[in-house]
């Protein structure tokens, strides 16, 4: 059995135009030691997916679908069962650090509450416990940051302090959202190699939430593409990034910024705009963008199919694989 297994996920928001469908029959598993990337545009689901999976949705949002973590169902699991597992057996790297951070505790402080609350440390132990934290995620002068104020911290290193809450209690799954937003790109790497190292060491599932191709192709063995609250295609990272077969991931690809391009060289784009939840359409939430849709596109959601193995799935009634040269791997 799956540490994480996802099955025809739904989730409803309300709006002020009515219900919008949110997440749309999204599924995929996880187990331990593994690492699965949610990769797609801005407004296609993906932090929606994650904040499912910690039981943070918004206010008044309605899930259909199953959610079993290690065997337990929670999708309507009582909230103080939640609180219970959000922070010690799920942990999550939120995408903005400053946000995620209680500006009003210093960082000491904030690590040790989930090692009090979920580990009944005391004080004492707690503080040793956070500062041996902050020394494994490499914050520079760990010692004197037990005391430091987020404000008080770079981009960087409050992102590290944000890892080191997220690991304090040794989850079994963690989830990073995004998690090098904003950084520059010396930073970035050095936070996806803490990351990717802790995980192996501590044989924890990584879920990895970007929507840069170049970070899929290095740091996860599996992705799932998504579009319009649904997962598109899915599949082994270098299967799906190689043979690309729905028309969203090829377009995906083409849009991205490549070195040797002559200067003035326009990038290529996707036609339209990834439409607001409440106008999504009735079939394929692709299809208005889709040179290869017809009439069946649009008529009804299509369902999901193999594209050439059985581990490699898409979501499209005219799937047609990119067949790129193998220098294409994006960087």
């Amino acid at each position: 059995m799956p540490l994480l297994q996802v099955t025809d996920l739904r989730v409803t928001l309300p709006t002020a135009r009515g219900p919008a469908a949110a997440l749309r029959e999204v599924g995929f598993t996880l187990d331990r030691g593994q690492t699965l990337g949610l990769i797609g545009e801005s407004g296609c689901g993906k932090s929606m997916t994650a904040l499912a999976l910690m039981g943070l949705l918004p206010e008044g949002a309605q899930v259909q679908g199953s959610i079993r973590f290690d065997g337990t169902e929670l999708t309507t699991l009582p909230e103080a069962d939640w609180c219970r597992l959000r922070g010690n057996r799920i942990g999550m790297v939120f995408q903005e650090p400053m946000t995620a951070l209680n500006p009003l505790h210093t960082v000491g402080r904030q690590i040790a509450e989930p090692l009090r609350l979920h580990r009944g440390l005391d004080a004492a132990a707690a503080r040793a416990e956070a500062l041996r934290l902050l020394e494994r995620v490499q914050l520079p002068q760990a010692r004197a940051r037990l005391d430091a104020w987020p404000h008080q911290l770079s981009g960087g290193q409050r992102q590290r302090v944000v890892i080191a809450i997220a690991l304090a209690c040794k989850p079994d799954l963690l989830i990073a959202d995004e998690p090098t937003t904003a950084l520059d790109v010396t930073i970035q790497r050095e936070v996806l190699d803490l990351i990717g190292a802790l995980v192996r060491e501590s044989r924890m599932a990584l879920l990895l939430v970007s929507h840069n191709l170049g970070v899929m192709a290095d740091r996860v063995e599996r992705v799932a593409v998504m579009y319009g609250g649904m997962v598109v295609e899915s599949g082994p990272t270098a299967r799906v990034f190689g043979e690309r077969a729905h028309p969203y991931t090829q377009g995906l690809f083409a849009a991205r910024p490549r070195l040797g391009l002559a200067r003035g060289t326009r990038l290529a784009t996707i036609t339209g705009r990834v439409p607001e939840l409440a106008d999504l359409p009735a079939g394929c939430p692709f299809a208005p963008r889709c040179a290869r849709a017809g009439d069946d596109c649009r008529a009804a959601l299509p369902a999901a199919g193999t594209a050439g193995a059985a581990d490699h799935e898409v979501r499209c009634l005219r799937p047609g694989a990119a067949a790129p040269a193998a220098a294409e791997v994006p960087a």
